[in-house]
Order: structure tokens, then sequence, then C-alpha cells
């Protein structure tokens, strides 16, 4: 799997004027930029037909197609992709017009070579983080969405660990709320591992009577309880070369922690009627939404199990910890609605966004998937705002604060804290976004670490 500082980017410059094209070219060069000088917009589209790790800079005035044509036909081959474009000509309606239609930025000559190369920077950065989500996408392309989509600092260190211990057999504990997507992180550690081949079996350790949770989960031979007609795998046995996975492993009796404690330790299986032990292999993904160390403190969890299993542990957010992420989740889940539904995709406007960002969410990831889904049926519109009203005192101010701040953090977090680069990416004064950021309580060193 990839990862953001795996996948290198090209900048694709247009550029009719020789000179000025190698003059910013090894300006580029020399601050360690991947450049593809190009004489002409339709170089670029040919460029574009066969590779998507790039950004394109572009000069207004060109030959044959403009940059602005050249605007239009990249953002037809993919909507997300970046396009700066520059001109001479001080045509405020041009650039009006292009940041309507989509540029990422637009530059006016002349310009120094910072204001460039801070521009190109950052939409690199934001086609890396596309370019990830995308790879993340194609990897859990599962009927229940992307858990693991998402941009959030929470996120994206979740995402590299999961990188860097998915190919090995460790266990894994995953803590993490109610609809927190516990088990989506399950699958993608089978799903990254080499043991993808093999069989991923869930098993919910709180939805099994006790008294057939031993035969399900170690099986039994025929004949050893009334009742059992023939011999049954249990699920230990049936993941061996794959992944098992316990959910609510808080809610397993104390007496068959004991049993598993002896499989996780010896890697072998005993089912009920059998003196034969069976070696297996398979990988331990448990998950619960308890504190198991305050369990085994009040001795309702077995603390020798606890400690086995927390050889590597994924704390998983709740999702009112990364609203930044809830447009995107949402869009998601949205888009795969509407495809299952066979329904128009309703449009995904700021105003909504935050309202989503305002609410609470206690189901999580699990009630934002729902709550998509009547959205797409046309069935919901007004819950969200009533959620809101719920959840907040004067509603609309709320929303609007809400969906304000997480502007100003992603553009803060966008550019590294420096205050000078977000007010211009978020077109404010600098004087206005240093009183916003006041009253919403951010400060620019927060977000210099991210």
């Amino acid at each position: 799997m990839s990862t953001t500082d795996a996948l290198p980017l090209t900048i694709l410059y247009v550029e009719d004027d020789p000179a000025v094209r190698m003059a910013n070219s090894q300006t580029l060069e020399l601050a360690g930029l991947p450049v593809k000088a190009l004489p002409d917009a339709e170089s670029a589209l040919a460029v574009l037909r066969h590779e998507d790790r790039v950004v394109i800079l572009s000069d207004v005035r060109l030959p044959g197609l403009s940059g602005l044509e050249l605007l239009e036909r990249a953002k037809q081959a993919d909507a997300e992709l970046p396009v700066i474009l520059v001109t001479g000509h001080g045509d405020i309606a041009m650039a009006v017009a292009a940041m309507r239609a989509g540029a990422y930025d637009f530059i006016e000559k002349p310009y120094s070579a910072d204001r460039l190369l801070e521009s190109l920077k950052r939409a690199m950065e934001k086609r890396r983080l596309t370019l990830e989500n995308r790879l993340l996408r194609a990897s859990l392309a599962q009927d229940k969405g992307p858990v693991l989509i998402g941009r959030s600092p929470v996120m994206q260190a979740l995402r590299q660990t999961l990188v860097n211990i998915a190919d090995t057999d460790a266990d894994v504990l995953i803590h993490g709320p109610t609809g927190s997507g516990k088990e989506m992180v399950a699958q993608a550690l089978h799903a990254w591992s080499r043991r993808r081949q093999r069989h991923f079996v869930p098993l919910n350790c709180a939805g099994l009577p006790e008294s057939v949770f031993e035969s399900e989960i170690f099986g039994h031979e025929a004949g050893a309880f009334t009742g059992a007609l023939k011999r049954r795998i249990g699920k230990i046995e049936y993941a061996s070369g794959g992944t098992l996975f316990l959910d609510e492993i808080e809610g397993m009796p104390l007496g068959l922690q004991a049993k598993l404690l002896r499989v996780l330790q010896q890697r072998v299986v005993e089912r009920l009627g059998s003196n034969s032990l069976i070696p297996v292999d398979c990988r331990v993904v448990a998950a619960t939404k308890e504190d198991l160390a305050q369990a085994s403190a009040e001795k309702r969890f077995r603390e020798d199990l606890y400690y086995r299993l927390n050889v590597v542990t994924l704390r998983l957010p709740a999702l009112k910890e990364r609203p930044e992420d809830i447009p995107e989740l949402f869009q998601w889940f949205a888009e795969q609605a509407a495809e299952r539904f066979n329904r128009p995709l309703p449009e995904l406007t700021p105003a909504l966004a935050g309202r989503l960002q305002a609410q609470a969410w206690p189901g999580n990831v699990r009630e934002l998937r729902n709550c998509a889904e009547r959205f797409v049926l046309g069935v919901m519109p007004g819950e969200i705002g009533n959620g809101v009203e719920n959840n907040s005192s004067g509603a609309l101010e709320a929303q609007v604060d809400a969906y304000e701040k997480q502007l100003i953090e992603q553009a803060l977090r966008l550019c590294k804290g420096q205050v000078v680069q977000t007010a211009e990416q978020l077109g404010l004064p600098r004087k206005t976004l240093y009183n916003k950021m006041a009253r919403h309580g951010l400060l620019p060193e927060d977000f210099r670490a991210q």
C-alpha cells in the first residue's frame, strides 16, 4: 500500500514562450519539484490520458486551446485535479471565471518565486491526499463503505499504522465506540496482509448464548453432546491461514477466555469431544468498546488474556472527534446509496456539510451511513436540521460557526500553520483571519507539527 510520501508527483507546466518555460522549469527543479515542461495545452491533455499523479501549472494565453479550456478539459477528466493558472493581463473577470470553473489558484504576473512555489506545494499535497484516499477506497471497495476514508491527522496516523502492521502476524486489539468502524479496520488488516486470499471469519462474542459458544468457536466431534450428530469445524479452525475477528470480545464468557488464551499461546485448537490437538495458523483481531484494563481489574475479563491481546492496540476515535472527515464520508455513503437505490445523487451543499459537522453522531460512522442513505431516498432533509437544533443552541449560528471553524482548521493544516498563506488560501485579510482564529480558539502553532 502506498503512503502519501510514496506518491511521486509531477508538475505539468504549460507555457508557449520557450525562454519563460525554461526559466520557470529551472526554478521548480532547483526547489526539488519534478516538472514536465510542455508548449501547449494539447500536450498536457495527452499526458493526462495515461497519468494521474500530476498537478497542472498553465499560462492562460496559449496557442490552440487556452489555459481556461485546459482547465475545463482537465476537470472533465478528473474533477479533483489541481490546476493553477497564470496570467499577465490582470483580468479580474477572468480570474473569477477561472476560480468558479474550479481552478486551484490564479496567479497574476509578475509574481515572486515564493508565491509560485507555495501554491504548487499546497496543490501537490492536496493531490497526494486525494490519490491516497483513492487507493484506500479501491482496497476497501465493500458494501459497508470505507470507514478509513478521511484526511484528519488521527485517520492518517491510523492508516500508516495499518500499513506498518498489516503484513505481520501480530494479533491486534481494536478499541473504539459503537459504530466507529472496528470491523472495517479488521477487514483492512486482512485485505492488506498476505492472508488476504484466505478466510476473514467474524464472530460476535456477545451475540451467542454461552451454551453454544464453545461449539461455535472451537468446533465439536459427532456425539460430543446431545444433538451433535456430525463433526463441526469451529470458527478458529475455519480461519486457519486467514484472520479471525472477535467482535465485542468483552462479551466472551470467562470460562472460554482461558481456552482462547491457550489457542493464542500454543496455536492449537481442541474440538469438543476430541483429545486431538489441531494446529491452527490464524491471526486474531479482537475488538471492544470497553476499557479491558479496567474490566480486568474488576475481574470481568481475564487479565492474562488482555495482556496477550494487547500486543498492538488501535484506538478508533468517535466521529465527532474528526469532524473534518464527515463531509467526505457522507458524500461516499451517499454515492453508494444512490447507486444501490438507483436514485439521483443530491447535492452536498456547504450549508448541509456545516449542519452535518455540527451533529453529535452518537452512532458514529454507522449512523452517518444511515443518514446518507435516508438523504438519498429523500426522507430526512429536516432530520439533519432538527438534530442540530437538539444538539446546539442558536441552531443556524452554531452551524455557521462550526463550518467556518472547520474551513479555517483545514486551511491552517494545509498551510502548516502559516497564517499569511492561510489567509491567502481563504481569501481573507490577515487581520480578519486573526480575529476569527481568536474567536474559535485556534493557534497557528497547533498546526505546524501536523
